[in-house]
């Protein structure tokens, strides 16, 4: 016992200090994309050449978005935890995430093109306004779901006090009643929603966009087998746009109810 403690109390130790690197990275992300006051930001003047910060900028999406997939995926978590501790598999994963995005945040290059900007003040704030929603919704929606197990407190809480870990259940806060992944929902109304479009930052929103739908299918997989009755849930409720399912349903209805035929009538 006197072994294990310390064991414990070193992934516990490891554990918050990965949670203090993406709470970290995450308000720093918010600076980044909004503009605020930090070192490196998502706009700016273009430095160097157009084709070497495409690049170099693509080069950095696709580093993050390989490793934001590849290690959330099941078969890579049987392998990975064959050589780290499964406590502090998801503190890793969380450690991993938040340093590709430094490294995103560090080597980004502005272009500094604009492609949209909105000067009118009540444009202007209804678009901040919705800016600031969206990450409102990002960290709202993880504590609805369970913040501390998302971000791998709780796998290395547990083992310090002694009790076993216990799978989060499937359940559907609020949000997750409109659509399945209101988090990714947040996450695009926080890069698209901005008053002055950049050509760089129209990259990155497009590159996250299209990753985050690639993502979800990937997802989507691991939760199906997971959880049994996600397959159920995932027909009835959209997957981004509120509504859709339910208006696809009302347009399947309309038209398979006879219609009076005019032709045959008057």
């Amino acid at each position: 016992m006197g072994l294990i403690m310390p064991k414990r109390l070193l992934f516990f130790v490891y554990g918050v200090a990965s949670y203090v690197v993406f709470l970290g990275t995450f308000l720093y992300a918010i600076a980044f994309v909004g503009g605020f006051a930090v070192p490196t930001q998502l706009d700016g003047p273009l430095q160097g050449s157009l084709p070497q910060a495409l690049a170099i900028n693509a080069g950095l999406l696709t580093v993050f978005a390989v490793q934001h997939s590849v290690m959330a995926r099941r078969w890579f978590k049987e392998r990975w935890t064959r050589i780290i501790p499964w406590a502090i598999e998801r503190s890793t994963y969380v450690l991993f995430a938040s340093l590709a995005l430094l490294l995103l945040f560090w080597r980004w290059r502005p272009i500094g093109i604009v492609i949209w900007s909105v000067e009118a003040p009540l444009p202007r704030l209804v678009l901040w306004t919705l800016f600031a929603a969206g990450w409102t919704t990002v960290l709202v929606v993880t504590f609805l779901i369970n913040h501390f197990d998302l971000f791998g407190l709780r796998q290395v809480w547990l083992p310090l006090m002694g009790q076993p870990y216990t799978p989060v259940p499937f359940r559907t806060p609020l949000p997750y009643r409109y659509v399945r992944h209101p988090l990714y929902l947040g996450f695009l109304f926080a890069f698209w929603m901005t008053p002055t479009m950049t050509l760089a930052h129209l990259v990155f929103a497009l590159a996250t966009t299209a990753y985050i739908v690639l993502a979800i299918q990937f997802e989507e997989r691991d939760l199906m087998h997971a959880h049994p009755a996600y397959d159920t849930y995932r027909s009835r409720v959209p997957m981004l746009l509120p509504g859709r399912r339910r208006l696809a349903r009302m347009e399947s209805s309309r038209l398979a109810t006879p219609t009076r035929n005019v032709a045959a009538t008057d």
